[in-house]
């Protein structure tokens, strides 16, 4: 039988099938293997007890991407959420999150909560950086219920990993786009009720035919693994245009004379907020090497 893993704790899968859900263990071959089931694979399962929905995982089907941090599989795209005021971004941890994602080749929305607490100026400023760099930017206010309608059309059909700092009011956002879909809830929640730490672990919520959201914990302690510094340019698609184009071959835009993105960026034709923030984890990069 064929399912979808929507939660993993302690060593158990909850694996979604057109049957149910069922509670199981991994074979010992995956640990042997160094391959560890994922929230979001697609598995084989054996049934081992019908009545009480236990079974075990048998063979993970190929994954279309991994994520390294969350550890998840088969993502279509990540929805980031930040608040337009209380609290205000921190976009230095907005910037990180965007390089872990091109890093993993995974397309991101960005979405702005809390639209009605920021100024047009705020707003029409978000926009243009972002929307600038080639990303899609969209404006939420879960109190006021606006734009909800427009995240579910992005959402639609896929798996979406939606993560955020606390206080943005993610829970708010992601409840209203279940409390719109009726769903079977019951016999998941009362399954994964015997999982004490909920907050902590990664799960697929099915809000409509095919289309899951993936809660993902952990966000603030975002961190760029396995990156060397002089690949960070690469990670900031707006850069892109001007890669080429600089007097020295692989120029990393930072301390080099005649730099065609430190042009653009006096120019105006790039955001000063996202270069400095590019220079922020060069260094931190850089840092890193030496230790």
């Amino acid at each position: 039988m064929q399912g979808r893993i929507i939660k993993g704790i302690a060593g158990f899968y909850y694996v979604q099938t057109e049957t149910g859900l069922y509670e199981c263990k991994a074979k010992g071959i995956f640990r042997k293997d160094k391959k560890k089931p994922l929230v979001g694979d697609y598995v084989e399962i054996k049934v081992l007890d019908v009545e009480a929905k236990e079974g075990s995982v048998e063979k993970i089907l190929p994954r279309t991407n991994e994520l390294i941090r969350p550890a998840v599989a088969n993502i279509d795209q990540a929805i980031v959420i930040f608040a337009v005021n209380d609290p205000k971004p921190n976009f230095m941890l907005l910037d990180r999150f965007l390089v872990t994602m091109e890093y993993q080749n995974v397309p991101v929305v960005i979405c702005f909560n809390k639209m009605d607490l920021g100024t047009k100026e705020e707003l029409e400023t978000l926009q243009e950086v972002y929307g600038r760099c080639g990303y899609e930017v969209l404006f939420t206010s879960a109190a006021k219920q606006q734009g909800v309608r427009e995240l579910q059309k992005l959402l639609r059909g896929k798996t979406s990993a939606v993560a955020g700092p606390s206080g943005v009011g993610k829970s708010s956002l992601t409840n209203l786009l279940q409390d719109e879909i009726s769903m079977e809830t019951g016999e998941i929640s009362k399954k994964l009720g015997r999982g004490k730490h909920t907050t902590r672990h990664s799960q697929l919520i099915a809000i409509g035919d095919d289309t899951y959201l993936m809660d993902t914990p952990g966000f603030s302690s975002l961190y760029i693994e396995g990156m060397e510094k002089e690949e960070l340019k690469d990670y900031f698609p707006e850069f892109r245009p001007y890669e080429g184009q600089c007097k020295y071959q692989g120029c990393v835009h930072i301390h080099e004379p005649q730099c065609s993105v430190k042009e653009a960026l006096e120019q105006g034709k790039l955001s000063i907020l996202r270069y400095e923030d590019y220079v922020g984890l060069y260094n931190e990069l850089k840092e890193k090497r030496r230790y």
